[in-house]
């Protein structure tokens, strides 16, 4: 092993050590986390910062999200739903889509930025992981697809997505941060025959969901 290789090794572990001081203890989401190396989602200049618990821009006023973050969500999903087919709104740097594709999911993801989804599908592809994507308006979900067991809504909602509510499988849950454009509820939506149950978390900031039945992209 290379030393560089050597060392993205050693700090990828002291993150998960971060994660499990911050309370995150699911084993599955740990291993996962140890699993992909999140600094090959990073551009080259900014390597450093590759295992800081911190959000970094990926370009187009959009980020990856820091550890801690993408552990919380990936928990609440992974508690809820053990396995089956997850949608992701967002796709972004692709991380988060190859942590779920790491835990075992068969991992559909949405970008509705066009740079980005070709960016992180050339990337997921070159790194193996089996994630199909998709360029549009997630808001909008992948019907052709649904129905799915977990979505993991990546943008910061202004309310919830009525098409993403109608593509839960039954037991299915969603994870989708709610609130204003300043701090979002994290928010799990759990569909129970023709009702939906949901629980509220703690408060997280993200870039906002733009869509049909998100955010209008001209109010940012």
């Amino acid at each position: 092993m290379k030393g560089a290789e050597k060392n993205h090794t050693f700090r990828r572990r002291e993150m998960v050590k971060t994660l499990e001081r911050y309370g995150i203890a699911n084993r599955r989401v740990l291993d996962a986390f140890l699993e992909v190396p999140r600094h090959l989602f990073f551009a080259e200049e900014m390597l450093d910062c590759a295992y800081n618990d911190g959000a970094y821009p990926i370009g187009f006023r959009q980020t990856i999200s820091q550890p801690y973050t993408v552990a919380f969500m990936t928990t609440l999903l992974v508690e809820r739903c053990s396995s089956g087919k997850v949608l992701e709104i967002g796709t972004g740097s692709g991380y988060q889509a190859a942590i779920l594709d790491a835990l075992g999911y068969s991992v559909f993801s949405i970008e509705r930025i066009f740079a980005l989804h070709e960016r992180a599908k050339k990337l997921l592809t070159r790194l193996g992981f089996g994630v199909a994507c998709r360029f549009g308006d997630g808001t909008l979900g992948w019907m052709e697809e649904a129905l799915f067991n977990g979505i993991l809504v990546t943008a910061g909602a202004p309310r919830e997505p009525e098409l993403l509510l109608g593509q839960l499988a039954q037991k299915g849950s969603m994870i989708i941060p709610i609130g204003e454009s300043s701090a979002q509820q994290m928010t799990v939506i759990q569909k129970e025959g023709n009702d939906f149950k949901r629980e509220l978390f703690e408060y997280f900031t993200f870039v906002p969901l733009v869509g049909r039945e998100g955010w209008d992209e001209t109010v940012f």
